[in-house]
């Protein structure tokens, strides 16, 4: 159990970062790219753990 709040902080983080990275290159007329891909994966990620949970708290036996 402890591994799922460890996933969902870590993606928290990265979403966070990738925002405030977003803000200041945006500021300061640098390239968006690197930070539209940190969002991007922070989105991924959000996705793929839901579907996990989902999964889980459903009983379901995927193998």
């Amino acid at each position: 159990m402890e591994l799922f709040l460890v996933y969902w902080v870590i993606v928290g983080i990265l979403l966070l970062v990738g925002f405030i990275r977003l803000i200041v290159d945006a500021v300061n007329n640098k390239p968006l790219k690197p930070a539209l891909i940190l969002l991007i994966i922070g989105v991924i990620l959000i996705v793929v753990g839901a579907g996990a949970c989902a999964v889980i708290l459903s009983g379901l036996n995927v193998r």
